[in-house]
């Protein structure tokens, strides 16, 4: 993991604006890793989360001129890269339909009053975890847990029912756990 970088000044905003190609390659290595780590979160590949980080950087250098300067650059950026991701994430739903859920995969009731085993998980682990989860829970529970919306905000972004985020939602959380679970005792059915 790279060390935490300096906020994006409006030095190099300037200069990016300015179309100097310097800046714009200075602005790429500061934000690329940060942005990457968003679009793997939502995207079902690699190569789509590679795709989408670089429709995030067309989106950052042709909307400059929208950052108003409200926040840290790297939120704005941020937006930009799980809104393109976002799209990505339903273009592939498109392209390939999602097979029927099995249904001891789905969670008939929506909170668990303990604190559930994902917490506990290392970084690594649970970013593994979340790869697995069908791609429309992976991406709210990255919106809610992760990025913070709210799930009114979060079914705006998605085309949803705000019942359905907070159900998919909870139904990731517990397929979270069960996985988590045959992971860490195999034994167990």
């Amino acid at each position: 993991m790279p060390p935490p970088l300096a906020p994006v000044d409006e030095t190099l905003l300037a200069a990016c604006r300015r179309g100097e190609s310097a800046a714009q390659h200075q602005l790429y290595q500061r934000l690329a890793y940060l942005l990457m780590g968003v679009c793997l979160r939502y995207c079902p590949s690699r190569a789509e989360a590679e795709d989408a980080l670089q429709n995030t950087f067309v989106k950052i250098f042709t909307r400059l001129d929208q950052y108003r300067g409200q926040g840290p650059f790297e939120a704005w950026a941020r937006r930009i890269a799980v809104t393109t991701s976002l799209h990505a994430l339903e273009q592939h739903r498109l392209r390939h339909p999602a097979p029927t859920l099995d249904p001891d995969d789905v969670a008939h009731d929506l909170a668990s009053p303990e604190p559930c085993a994902v917490e506990q998980l290392a970084a690594d682990d649970l970013l593994a975890l979340l790869a697995t989860l069908p791609p429309g829970y992976r991406a709210v529970l990255n919106l809610y847990a992760v990025e913070g919306y709210s799930h009114q905000e979060i079914a705006e972004l998605l085309g949803i029912a705000e019942g359905t985020s907070k159900s998919q939602l909870a139904r990731a959380r517990r397929l979270l756990e069960r996985r988590l679970a045959a992971h860490h005792h195999p034994q167990l059915p």
